[in-house]
């Protein structure tokens, strides 16, 4: 088993970061080659609930092992180049959040893999996708008029 770690401070408070971060609709968006998630069973707030996410033509099963919102998730998820677990951690930061995210593979194949995700910043590295998210969100919250997630749709009277 191999371990992995980055870290990024978002612009953003943990509730907001935590929202965009467990929506699966958004993964396509910030996770490199995700072209859709499917199969999904249960509450992404709750351990037990599952979710598969799909590159291209291979499905990647993940299951949610442990959730504290906004504050922490842990997920397996595995397919035939990278399996294992993330762990994120989220942490209120100087009116910001710091993610912490951990990636455990199981298997040498996935070690490697997970090597090569782990060197640099390219888009589809564990760093790309990290900073990618925090650009995303933070363009988010800075855009006037637009609707954070999870906030509630303004009242027409």
């Amino acid at each position: 088993m191999a371990t992995f770690r980055v870290t990024t401070l978002v612009a953003a408070p943990p509730e907001r970061v935590f929202a965009t971060w467990t929506d699966p609709d958004r993964f396509p968006e910030w996770i490199g080659g995700v072209t859709r998630v499917t199969d999904r069973t249960g509450s992404i707030d709750q351990a037990g609930s599952r979710y598969t996410v799909w590159f291209g033509r291979m499905a990647s099963p993940t299951e949610i092992l442990a959730v504290e919102r906004p504050w922490h998730i842990r997920t397996r998820f595995g397919n035939a180049i990278l399996k294992g677990e993330s762990d994120v951690r989220f942490a209120a930061e100087g009116g910001g959040t710091r993610i912490h995210q951990e990636f455990m593979t199981r298997g040498f194949v996935s070690a490697v893999f997970g090597r090569i995700f782990s060197t640099g910043s390219y888009r589809g590295s564990f760093r790309g996708e990290l900073e990618t998210f925090r650009r995303l969100v933070e363009r988010e919250t800075t855009e006037p008029g637009r609707l954070k997630p999870g906030e509630p749709k303004p009242r027409s009277d």
